[in-house]
């Protein structure tokens, strides 16, 4: 799989049309799914309607230890089958990892997309994270996933075609009577795949990806490992179905193929519901109960042996692995730093979304019974209650883990100790409390990376968010119902308050404390005061940034005194942030200023928040490599959009055959009577006047117009808080500069440089190489010739596209923009140069952020398209 070698420019309407998809994507896809889940509920509980809870548990209960055992034994089995995917990946793209770490990352993706669902999204997100660690480009990694999701379904269509046209079903499926016909088309489909691989030798264009088929014997090995897969899956659910069920394997392998297309296509998470839906459906068990309880306790079983079961020993795998990373500082990358704190969030999620589960049910008769012995009954409804209300804390509180708030993990730790206690004693529910446990035991040592200090009630959560915890709450609702579905309800049931006939009240008193805290918690976040909207920083605002812009190591933060950008201060004001809006964009000027990591760390997450909370996308826009990992850590994409030109002054100088043209010129200009002046701040504003003729003419013979943003205009208070750069002939100015000089030494700049029209030759050479020459002697480290945008990017076929788009244009776009001119311009101080990038949100419509960053500098959309 390859890349296309050209590119398309968006324009400006073309992106605000792609809009509407970004945001059907975004919405769409899990209100989908939600109501996905929500008709195969509704479809299980009409099949199902004749089932009790008791029936379901009873047939768990009685299961042999020895099917127990064959399930689990072929759950190894399938899950030691699946690294073969990942292997012949590899080994089709030419790379070699040694097995048992191939085994490892391949065990790890399965367990987590099997249980969660959107496997390529989670699976191949698991597979990203780890195979970069083992030195995988992105490239490289993109091409193992693919190659892993297509053997999935291969294996998937050909061992449910095969069935289809070899074994007869059932008459009460609906399927049956189109069977062979299924069956065929299903088959076709890896048909094609293997004669196109031997007759098919050119790559296949998809959108921007060519694909290019696989010999025949790589597409054979593909069908196989998925069809094996799949087989050994279903063989686990087989050895859990109760003796009454004499169906035929092979028409049994194709039902359950069928129900796994259905949960995969439904996109619900598992499969959950749907898969149960069309099983029930499948086997005929539609209003018998003798038949539908124990297909639903086979079904249960299933789902804890084939993936619940791998879930804790990946998870526990996982926190092993990282654990060991926490002990040694070096491998604190911002790989792991990003990956820890949401695998920990979606532990909270699960197990606060088991305890509310466990608190839609009954408890088992035989614990019960034990507890009635050691327990008095106020501890029982007290302990029911509260799991519940403790379970719907963790769903709130793993949002704030995802977000890294220091509250949210202390909380988070003391709730899943105390839901723990909650579980042994309102059941005995020990498998429950186990899984608390060494949640809390893996969470504990984590600490470091909960850094924040912010308040979970500002937290904002995403629609996506929202929608998993109604969704989980919509679940123990459906749960309750479903499990007490033949107790008559009567408002009496609210006062019950009993060992053996107080399942169905403390089930509903469970229920309302869960749905009072969310309602709660929603209430709290609803009145919570409303951020102003973004002003312009005053006088004051400025005054006080001034003393951080002097004491940063970049002089990039004086643009701040420009005066068009807001400032987002941290709550102690060690560090702030200067941005725009422009559309939806927050456009962020360069990395926050200042000398406080953890105050310039909180305020990336702050300022991501705040924009969330307004329906903005937040942007930082040339940014520097050694803050890459602030962004991230928050989950935001880098590209880079061009090279920074840095002089080092201790090795700058005029001597040697390079600079002979830059000597002569400053030689020339000397004994033509130039002389530069560095003119104090206080005495800036009496000589504006005269500055201000020179600004002129020079907008005039340009034809341009003032810029700003990331750029400075001639505006006299903005002018007027930096010393000035004035190159004099005679008693006249006609050249002059604004400089930013760090009171760190560390480096020297300048920003608005204008100069007449009908001035010397090599009138800005003499002015820089001046400035170069009076700051080293003042002692500063660097002088800082700006960003030439778009160089340093390669067109490699392997490179990224936007990396190839914007070698294309530095190559191409001269008519628009003096790319490669400005470039050379500055290469011949002989800089170091620096990448510079710009960090947007995953997911979004990079075209319509570029244009809003360009429209903020170019002072409005008019100006992105006219100088």
């Amino acid at each position: 799989m390859e890349q296309q070698g050209g590119a398309e420019v968006l324009s400006q309407e073309d992106a605000l049309n792609r809009q509407g998809p970004v945001w059907l994507r975004r919405f769409g896809g899990p209100t989908l799914s939600v109501l996905m889940l929500c008709l195969a509920l509704w479809a299980l509980y009409r099949l199902a309607g004749e089932v009790s809870y008791h029936q379901v548990g009873e047939y768990m209960h009685r299961l042999r230890r020895g099917r127990i055992g064959q399930a689990i034994v072929l759950t190894a089995l399938g899950y030691a089958v699946m690294p073969l995917y990942d292997l012949f990946a590899l080994d089709s793209i030419g790379r070699k990892l040694p097995r048992p770490r191939v085994a490892l990352i391949s065990f790890i993706s399965y367990a987590f997309s099997n249980t969660l669902g959107m496997a390529m999204l989670v699976s191949g997100s698991i597979r990203y994270r780890f195979y970069i660690q083992a030195g995988l480009s992105t490239m490289e990694v993109a091409k193992v996933v693919l190659f892993c999701t297509i053997s999935f379904w291969l294996g998937l269509l050909a061992i449910t075609g095969t069935t289809l046209l070899l074994v007869p079903l059932p008459h009460t499926l609906p399927l049956a009577s189109a069977r062979v016909l299924l069956g065929a088309l299903l088959c076709a489909i890896p048909a094609l795949w293997l004669l196109g691989g031997a007759l098919w030798r050119r790559p296949i264009r998809v959108w921007r990806w060519a694909l290019r088929l696989p010999p025949i014997e790589v597409g054979l090995r593909q069908i196989f490992v998925g069809a094996l897969d799949w087989g050994l899956a279903a063989a686990v659910l087989y050895a859990l179905m109760p003796d009454a069920m004499v169906l035929h394997f092979g028409s049994f392998l194709a039902i359950f193929a069928l129900a796994q297309i259905a949960g995969l296509i439904s996109h619900v998470p598992g499969g959950l519901g749907v898969f149960e839906a069309v099983m029930l459906a499948g086997f005929g068990a539609t209003g018998n109960h003798t038949l539908s309880a124990p297909i639903l306790g086979a079904l249960a079983a299933y789902r804890g042996v084939y993936y619940l079961l791998p879930l804790c020993a990946a998870t526990v795998a996982v926190v092993i692995r990282e654990a060991r990373g926490l002990r040694r500082a070096a491998l604190l990358s911002p790989w792991f730093n990003g990956i820890l704190p949401p695998f920990f969030a979606g532990l909270t999620l699960v197990s606060g979304a088991v305890l509310l589960f466990s608190g839609a049910t009954a408890v088992l008769p035989g614990r019960l019974e034990l507890l009635s012995d050691l327990l008095p009954l106020p501890v029982l409804e007290v302990s029911h209650f509260l799991s519940s209300v403790i379970g719907m804390s963790l769903l709130i509180l793993a949002r704030g883990l995802q977000r890294r708030l220091d509250a949210a993990y202390w909380l988070t730790l003391v709730l899943l100790v105390a839901g723990a206690v909650a579980q042994l004693l309102k059941g005995i529910d020990y498998e429950e409390a186990l899984l608390l446990i060494l949640l809390a035991v893996a969470l504990a040592p984590a600490h470091r990376l909960f850094y924040r200090r912010a308040s979970l009630f500002e937290v904002t959560f995403s629609f996506g968010w929202l929608l998993a915890c109604a969704t989980v709450l919509g679940c123990t609702v459906w749960l309750v119902f479903f499990s007490y579905q033949h107790v008559e309800y009567s408002s009496d049931l609210w006062w019950q308050f009993s060992f053996y006939r107080g399942n169905a009240p403390r089930a509903l008193r469970a229920l309302v404390g869960a749905t009072g805290v969310a309602l709660l918690f929603a209430l709290i976040t609803l009145i919570r005061s409303a951020r102003s909207r973004p002003t312009l920083p005053d006088e004051a605002e400025l005054t006080r940034a001034l003393p951080l812009i002097k004491h940063y190591h970049s002089a990039q933060a004086h643009l701040a005194l420009m005066g068009d950008k807001s400032l987002l201060f941290d709550q102690e004001g060690k560090a702030f942030i200067m941005y725009g809006i422009e559309g939806r964009s927050w456009v962020a000027m360069g990395d926050p200023v200042g000398h406080d990591d953890r105050a310039r760390q909180e305020l990336v997450w702050t300022f991501r928040e705040r924009c969330e909370r307004g329906g903005g996308w937040p942007v930082f826009y040339q940014v520097a490599p050694a803050d890459l990992d602030l962004y991230l850590e928050v989950g935001m994409s880098l590209l880079k959009i061009g090279e920074e030109a840095r002089v080092k002054l201790d090795q700058f100088n005029l001597d040697g055959k390079s600079k002979k043209t830059l000597r002569g010129t400053v030689n020339k200009l000397s004994r033509e009577g130039l002389r530069l002046e560095i003119v104090p701040t206080a005495d800036v504003p009496a000589l504006l006047p005269q500055l201000k003729t020179v600004s002129d003419a020079w907008l005039r013979d340009k034809r341009v117009r003032e810029k700003g943003f990331s750029l400075g205009a001639f505006d006299e208070r903005y002018l007027s808080r930096t010393p000035m750069a004035v190159v004099w002939q005679n008693d006249k100015p006609i050249a002059f500069a604004n400089m930013f000089l760090c009171e760190s030494m560390e480096e020297a700049s300048v920003d608005l440089m204008r100069q007449l029209p009908d001035g010397p030759a090599g009138l800005m050479d003499y002015l820089f190489v001046e400035l170069m020459v009076w700051a080293k002697a003042q002692g500063y480290r660097w002088f800082n010739l700006g960003m030439a945008p778009l160089s340093g990017l390669q067109s490699r076929r392997q490179a990224p596209l936007w990396n190839r788009f914007g070698a294309l244009v530095f190559g191409r776009g001269e008519r628009f923009y003096n790319f490669q001119g400005l470039h050379r311009y500055k290469d011949k101080f002989d800089p170091e140069w620096e990448p510079r990038y710009v960090a947007v949100p995953g997911g979004i419509a990079l075209p319509m952020v570029l244009t809003n960053v360009a429209s903020l500098i170019s002072g409005g959309l008019t100006g992105v398209v006219r100088r």
